[in-house]
């Protein structure tokens, strides 16, 4: 287990220092470090994990660092292109932990799965038998997934739901569709929830009267919810001029502009999901599903909103997060991919729950970083400050000259290729 996540200066250390360091805590040991080599997934290892490999591809594998979740600091590795993600969590990570750190917590590993029932004779008495035969539905799963069963894992439940098509322009059709709750532990669970609907498709059928149609999970995964906190006071919301009390009223006011409006919601949950997804990549986890499930979860009460809430509460402000999460721990490409394993050990190995709350506080702290970036500077100034390297490169700058050209944009508070070109042209040129 790594011993803390406060590592100052860490995002001026070369790369081999800061795998020196994650070393020194016990973050990673020897082997773990290789997993963080971009030729840790072998050509052989790729071709086993989808169709049609011509080869692997590489991102930044960063780690997000301050971060302190529950009383427990935690090191959170990061696998994103964009700028400014890592900086965001790593230092509104260290802002929060100022105040106690985050708060965080998640629901049992609970997937749905779904059973359409179409072409129904008589919706109540198929109703009535289906919810009728749930202990003889219960009965078929057992035995299913035995080592599932053995973890503490296994059905929770089920419904029974009627639903009716009426799009506009065609034809209105009536179905049944039938839930079934699967405890999946520590796994993400597609594959678990599948096999159980696909055993239990023709008893419903039988049952119902009507013909089954789909029979597969659902990635809106409603009670498997994770979720994070913070509370900061304003003295810890200073910024420059700006009062820690203006930026907690810039904040919230952001915040009720997201709840009420779909167009901004969308870009203030992108910004959630920036975070979410770099922890779901790096760990070998299904971030596109966590997206379908954030995105709906969103739009629960029939308009998209804002996954966040960010209040002013006496001299704080107050910010939580909820939303679906489904995440494994095992199987799935972990086992087969060296820098997952690796995200794995620096976190700790989490079980899924504990994984679930650590992305969630994530999440949290980069949609602080974008909120309060918009309530002081504007998020373009932030932005291109960590763009600086990338414009610096484009214009030509070896990896000597590159912090260089990156002090005169920032100096000048200009970050484009004109200027960086200039810059490099001045710094070539010498003094005089």
């Amino acid at each position: 287990m790594p011993t803390g996540s406060r590592i100052p200066a860490f995002y001026q250390l070369a790369p081999q220092a800061r795998r020196e360091a994650l070393l020194r805590l016990g973050a990673l040991d020897e082997a773990g470090l290789l997993g963080l080599d971009a030729a840790s997934l072998s050509e052989s290892s790729a071709d086993l994990m989808v169709e049609n490999v011509v080869g692997t591809f590489a991102l930044p594998f960063a780690v997000g660092v301050n971060l302190q979740v529950n009383g427990e600091d935690v090191l959170v590795p990061m696998v994103v292109e964009e700028p400014s993600v890592v900086a965001a969590v790593s230092n509104m990570a260290r802002l929060v932990r100022g105040a106690g750190g985050f708060t965080a917590d998640s629901d049992e590993s609970i997937m749905i799965g779904q059973i359409q029932v179409v072409e129904v004779p008589d919706l109540d008495l198929a109703t009535a038998r289906l919810e009728a035969a749930f202990g003889e539905l219960a009965a078929l799963t057992r035995g299913i997934h035995p080592r599932l069963e053995e973890r503490g894992g296994g059905l929770r439940g089920f419904e029974v739901r009627r639903l009716r098509f009426d799009a506009p322009g065609h034809r209105p059709e009536d179905m049944l569709v039938l839930h079934f709750f699967l405890d999946c532990v520590d796994a993400m669970g597609a594959n678990m929830v599948n096999t159980v609907a696909e055993r239990l498709a023709p008893t419903v059928e039988r049952l119902s009267g009507g013909v089954v149609g789909l029979r597969i999970l659902s990635n809106l995964a409603s009670r498997r919810l994770a979720r994070a906190r913070c509370r900061l006071p304003f003295s810890l919301l200073d910024k420059g001029e700006v009062a820690g009390e203006a930026v907690a009223n810039g904040i919230a006011s952001a915040w009720r502009f997201a709840w009420a409006d779909p167009w901004r919601a969308a870009t203030h949950n992108k910004g959630i999901m920036n975070g979410v997804d770099a922890v779901a990549l790096a760990t070998g986890n299904d971030w596109r599903a966590i997206e379908a499930g954030a995105h709906a979860w969103a739009a629960r009460d029939g308009q998209y909103r804002s996954l966040s809430t960010w209040t002013v509460e006496g001299e704080a402000l107050v910010g939580s997060l909820e939303l679906p999460i489904q995440v494994g721990t095992v199987g799935g490409p972990i086992r087969n991919h060296a820098g997952m394993a690796a995200a794995h050990q620096i976190l700790g190995l989490p079980r899924a729950r504990g994984l679930a709350a650590v992305m969630a506080a994530v999440g949290l702290a980069q949609n602080l970083g974008a909120l309060r970036a918009l309530a002081t500077d504007g998020i373009q100034h932030g932005h291109m400050r960590m763009h600086a390297r990338n414009v610096a490169v484009q214009a030509g700058a070896t990896a000597d000259e590159v912090p260089a050209v990156v002090a005169a944009l920032h100096a000048q508070r200009e970050w484009s290729m004109e200027r960086a070109r200039e810059a490099l042209t001045a710094l070539r040129a010498g003094p005089g």
